[in-house]
């Protein structure tokens, strides 16, 4: 079967192109911006740089590949960086996803898509309002969220009125070994700064102690990927949770008995974002019950392997 990963030179895509390899697929892995090394992309993948904006290079490679499966993960996908770039964020993110849609519908292809959303859709909720379902309104709070909640729409639409198959993914916080900045990245490689003498205080600089995360480990985020573009519902979407949700502070407990020194806390003010979401947290519920996935890497599991990271990478 072939399938194409976009935005392989992402972190999720970094993972999924390795799965999708052990499986037996013939991968078609493109990127472009990559913020992961791409000596990590396997080389039984091809390889190829695409900007998502280009139409017509979206097109001729899926003329040439004519992918079954396609696992839409290009995005301009940090936040904070859509504030400053959020031309960027928005032709990557919305006018890459009509490209692709645009590229299947006009050379009549079978092709299904995954589509990948965001939490950041949702923007802000309430604790009364959490674990947030499928059906909560949207009301974004950054481009970024404004621009995942239109690609949704359109992979809506191009299956309403065209018949292209897609699934939307809204992907809540999500972390493992070589992520880079969020908030169990920063924590972990900070950490082990202070294990390794780099940071003589012994002082863990931390933001917003009081905010809460479910948190996902990216090897079960992307079997959720595989499992809904097989079992679940063309044209619905579903949200992909972690099923607790932690605190900054309750995240720092968990590290300090993962590492076998002390050290203080430190709330340093320019860590602090001007808007943010009291807690994100969604149902997967909907996701468990069609797809048969269920969160298996808990995340003290995952912490370490994230030290495990830094401390063969700093």
């Amino acid at each position: 079967m072939e399938v194409w990963v976009t935005g392989a030179g992402g972190f999720l895509g970094d993972y999924l192109v390795e799965m999708l390899l052990g499986k037996g697929y013939q991968v078609l892995a493109t990127y472009y911006r990559p913020t992961t090394s791409l000596d990590k992309i396997n080389k039984k993948a091809r390889v190829e740089e695409c900007d998502i904006r280009d139409r017509r290079r979206v097109r001729e490679l899926l003329w040439d590949f004519k992918a079954t499966k396609i696992f839409h993960l290009a995005a301009q996908s940090l936040p904070t960086v859509s504030w400053d770039e959020p031309w960027y964020t928005l032709e990557t993110n919305v006018i890459g996803t009509v490209n692709v849609f645009e590229a299947i519908r006009g050379l009549k292809l079978e092709s299904r898509v995954l589509n990948a959303c965001s939490s950041g859709q949702y923007g802000f909720v309430t604790e009364n309002e959490v674990p947030v379902k499928e059906d909560h309104n949207f009301k974004p709070l950054h481009p970024y969220g404004v621009s995942k909640a239109a690609q949704e729409m359109l992979a809506y639409q191009y299956w309403t009125n065209f018949g292209i198959e897609s699934i939307s993914v809204r992907i809540f916080n999500t972390t493992g070994p070589r992520k880079v900045n969020d908030v169990c990245s920063d924590l972990t490689r900070r950490l082990v700064d202070i294990e390794k003498g780099t940071n003589h205080q012994r002082e863990l600089r931390v933001g917003n102690l009081r905010t809460k995360r479910a948190i996902t480990d990216v090897r079960d985020a992307i079997r959720a990927f595989d499992l809904v573009l097989e079992n679940g519902t063309v044209g619905e979407s579903y949200n992909l949770s972690g099923e607790t949700a932690y605190s900054v502070l309750e995240i720092v407990d968990i590290l300090r008995k993962l590492v076998h020194f002390d050290f203080d806390i430190r709330e340093d003010p320019e860590l602090i974002r001007p808007t943010d979401e009291p807690i994100i947290y969604g149902s997967s519920e909907k996701l468990r019950r069609q797809t048969g996935w269920k969160q298996e890497i808990a995340l003290e599991d995952t912490l370490r392997d994230m030290l495990d990271y830094w401390r063969g990478n700093l």
